[in-house]
């Protein structure tokens, strides 16, 4: 075997000047990635927010018009139902026996209190009550409407159309 010879010193040289410009950029590569991280989150954070109070708008608008359409409906039922109870009370109050009559009339007389009896109605009630009574028992016979409620009779107006309406608009609005 032969003998390794000793090691022998390696001189090192450092040439010190400008490092070249990709030695650089690789240099700051992550902190560009990083600048690209914190803009994303920027972005995204700006767009979940916007998108949560465009959210929250629609759900509050469509929170009123459930409202609305159930403040409707509930309106329609309520008229739709008086409208039943009405025709079964002019009915009765159109019949040939005195009692069934007057059951009739007294029940018509509630409903003409009630505040979803329109104008309209009321007239029909008033020709309904002539009907019964006559024209000229209609106004004084003791059993109308009474001196506290406020009915309009068909002639009461005198301003009937062609078509024997009334031309008051009776159209009342619901909701806010």
């Amino acid at each position: 075997m032969t003998a390794a010879p000793s090691p022998s010193p390696l001189d090192v040289v450092v040439h010190s000047g400008p490092a070249d410009w990709w030695v650089i950029l690789a240099g700051l590569g992550p902190l560009a990635v990083l600048i690209a991280a914190l803009l994303a989150f920027y972005i995204n954070w700006r767009t979940l927010k916007q998108r949560t109070a465009a959210d929250a708008t629609a759900l509050e608008q469509k929170r009123e018009a459930d409202a609305h359409a159930l403040l409707q409906k509930t309106e329609a039922d309520s008229r739709a139902e008086w409208w039943r109870r009405t025709q079964w009370a002019l009915d009765r109050a159109l019949d040939q026996d005195e009692g069934t009559k007057a059951l009739g009339l007294a029940t018509l007389e509630v409903l003409a209190r009630s505040e979803l009896a329109r104008n309209e109605e009321l007239e029909l009630f008033d020709i309904a009550w002539k009907s019964v009574w006559g024209d000229e028992n209609a106004d004084d016979d003791g059993q109308g409407t009474g001196a506290d409620q406020e009915t309009a009779f068909v002639d009461a107006g005198g301003n009937l159309g062609e078509n024997g309406t009334t031309g008051e608009d009776n159209t009342k609005e619901v909701g806010p």
